[in-house]
């Protein structure tokens, strides 16, 4: 390993970027975790975080960049203390997040340009500092217009809803979210996409926190209440096929 890379990520990292491999038959396989794990101790994927992950894994720093420049889950710039993602794909859109998104900007004085997908309001890392970014669909549409802190979810937003939550993490609150357990910091949550928990009852908490919201569950429970079910599939044969075909 580097010297540069030892200074940044000491012993402790190393051992659990072993633990992290020996999850896998193959130790590419550990790639994504792995670079969650960089983002938990960096804040974002450095290309010294990309260079501590091909050595670790024996890859090119070249397939671990097409990887880690691939999903937007791996930031390329030092994040805030929060991340704050507002979706403004299609519903979420029609329904006020565009409209969400600007008052963000506008409250978090980005300015009326956008310098790439995230943008940080305040010294990174900092207590009090977000990083906001417009996300495609968050998956979940019947909660119309929705953000994540942290990736946990806050539900049916407005404009001024939004604005007192960003309000309450710069103060150092931690807002309850509409659904899963309470929010833990940018890097923490890194740190638990990377598989660590850091104790049974931190582990107990992420668990335990409810995932599911009235909306959702409403189809199903109509269905249920009327006695309604899928139709069976009809077996349909396969067609053979003539040997030589193409």
């Amino acid at each position: 390993m580097t010297h540069a890379a030892q200074e940044t990520f000491g012993e402790e990292t190393v051992r659990e970027a072993a633990e992290i491999i020996a999850r896998y038959p193959q130790s590419r396989s550990a790639l994504l975790p792995m670079l969650h794990l960089v983002q938990s101790v960096q804040g974002f994927v450095s290309p010294e975080g990309m260079r501590f992950c091909a050595e670790q894994l024996e890859l090119s720093e070249a397939e671990v960049a097409a990887v880690a420049t691939f999903y937007t889950m791996y930031k390329r710039s030092p994040c805030g203390q929060h991340l704050v993602s507002v979706c403004t794909n299609t519903l979420c859109a029609a329904m006020g997040g565009d409209a969400i998104y600007a008052k963000l900007r506008e409250k978090l004085g980005l300015g009326e340009r956008l310098e790439g997908n995230e943008e940080t309001a305040g010294e990174p890392g900092e207590p009090g500092s977000l990083t906001l970014e417009h996300a495609e669909c968050l998956a979940a549409c019947d909660l119309a217009p929705v953000l994540q802190v942290d990736y946990e979810y806050f539900d049916k937003q407005t404009p001024e809803s939004a604005a007192e939550l960003v309000d309450r993490l710069r103060a150092g609150e931690a807002p309850a979210p509409s659904r899963g357990p309470g929010l833990r910091g940018f890097r923490s949550a890194e740190r638990q996409l990377a598989g660590f928990f850091d104790g049974e009852a931190a582990l107990e908490s992420v668990v335990d926190g409810s995932s599911q919201a009235v909306e959702t569950l409403r189809g199903a429970q109509i269905a249920a209440e009327h006695g309604w079910v899928a139709p069976e599939a009809e077996d349909v044969p396969i067609p053979e096929v003539e040997e030589g075909a193409k």
